[in-house]
């Protein structure tokens, strides 16, 4: 751009986080998930659009170190919330439909994907063969939960029946997803095996340490009075900490930011907890869309030949076949009608910026090559923007929710909230994390 690196900088931070905002408006405006627009940012100022002479321009290499480490930043506290929000309490009332559609959604797909990756790992494995094929077969498994959050609230489907349902299972699909990259990252990064040994104790103190350490801490801050904005930078400190103890174990800083904040307590009064995931979705959701206008700048399909072609096709075909059905199957073996059924399979198709992150780590580990990051990208775009059209084509939508009150099982804790409402203490949040929140209502 101009030569200065730090000039160039600011310009390209303007240019990444300007677009995301304006793309991901207008995603949503036709009833797209904001990490739709965003990666479409991505692509149009990334390799594929600008080539030759322009290749650059509006993002000079210069800039992207720095780029990243921000957006890592947006990632860690993404991973935090999701950390914090997973609890038993969505399987309340839920488990046996739940843990059926889960079992399905995650199974299935699991073993296509595995299937699939054989006879792709000659071309498109970036290391050894047997990582790659675990890493296919996770990375076709995934539900977007915070995106599934997202369709729900906008559709007035958070308190129907499927869509509680649908949440949990993603939420149980999402952490099993997540277990099984963090084996698949240590057996990949075995190169510093006396590290890798010392994971458990990692694990221990965070459980046995760390949490008990952070629950008097925030107990006693509340009991003073202290707001949640002043306790931020000593939780974004313990969560830097958790991040860089991971990585320099030889796991990604997902799992480290994951496990922060699955030890956060969840005792705390509504208004110091709610207060505290909101500023720390607040500071993701300003970093979190440079991450996914990163990941967009790395796909580049234009070089694509008949066989990549083909590859695209079949990952697409395994991708949506075993996730939908699986779901359903799993559904329906759980004793779940098929007017429900049906939906809900729908549901668990969406990836969105789970599977980018997902993916974005195999790339980053070597685990895949650009060609297949390019492929898998593209077809966790596809399976989110196709979620909402073929939900409507099921005939599923808000009249449903409208006529479910009496129908749904009553939670345990009371009435939900609306997705952009408070939440009561006791009740997990059915809300999108940073970056899929619905816009606040505009008052006259």
């Amino acid at each position: 751009m101009t030569g200065s690196p730090l000039v160039d900088f600011f310009l390209a931070l303007a240019v990444a986080l300007g677009g995301a905002k304006a793309f991901g408006a207008l995603a949503r405006r036709v009833g797209q998930p904001a990490v739709v627009g965003e990666i479409t940012v991505g692509l149009l100022i990334g390799p594929m659009a600008l080539s030759g002479m322009t290749d650059g321009a509006l993002l000079p290499a210069s800039a992207q170190p720095l780029l990243t480490a921000l957006a890592d930043v947006g990632l860690a506290l993404f991973m935090l919330v999701i950390g914090y929000e997973m609890d038993a309490s969505f399987l309340r009332g839920r488990g046996r439909a739940a843990g059926g559609l889960a079992a399905g959604s995650v199974l299935v797909p699991l073993a296509g994907g595995v299937a699939l990756a054989v006879p792709l790992s000659g071309t498109y494995a970036g290391g050894e063969r047997l990582p790659f094929v675990l890493f296919v077969g996770v990375a076709l498994s995934v539900t977007a939960f915070p995106v599934l959050a997202r369709i729900l609230a906008d559709r007035g489907l958070n308190r129907h029946p499927v869509g509680g349902m649908s949440l949990a299972a993603a939420a149980v699909g999402d952490l099993v997803a997540w277990l099984l990259l963090a084996g698949i990252t240590a057996y990949a990064g075995a190169a510093g095996q006396w590290r890798m040994a010392l994971l458990p104790v990692y694990l221990v103190l965070m459980a046995c340490v760390v949490r008990p350490l952070l629950a008097r801490a925030l107990a006693r801050a509340e009991r003073r009075g202290i707001p949640a904005p002043r306790l931020l930078p000593a939780l974004v400190a313990g969560l830097m900490l958790s991040c860089a103890a991971t990585e320099w174990l030889g796991v990604h800083f997902i799992f480290g930011a994951f496990a922060f904040g699955a030890v956060m307590p969840r005792s705390l009064g509504p208004t110091l907890r709610t207060g505290l995931i909101e500023n720390i979705e607040l500071a993701g959701c300003l970093l979190l869309p440079l991450y996914f206008v990163l990941a967009g700048t790395k796909v580049d399909v234009s070089g694509f030949g008949p066989a990549a072609l083909g590859a695209l096709a079949a990952v697409l075909a395994v991708a949506v076949l075993t996730k939908a059905g699986g779901a359903y199957a799993g559904a329906r073996l759980a004793g779940v009608g098929h007017g429900e059924a049906l939906p809900a399979a729908v549901l668990m198709n969406t990836r969105g910026l789970t599977e980018i992150v997902i993916v974005a780590v195999g790339l980053e580990l070597g685990l895949i090559t650009e060609d297949l990051y390019s492929i898998m990208i593209v077809m966790a775009v596809l399976t989110t923007a196709m979620t909402g059209p073929l939900l409507r084509l099921t005939g599923f939508g808000p009249g449903d929710a409208a006529t479910a009150g009496k129908a749904a099982t009553p939670s345990p804790d009371g009435p939900r909230p609306a997705a952009d409402g408070p939440r009561p203490a006791a009740a997990p949040a059915l809300r999108a994390p940073a970056g899929e929140r619905p816009e606040p209502a505009k008052t006259a």
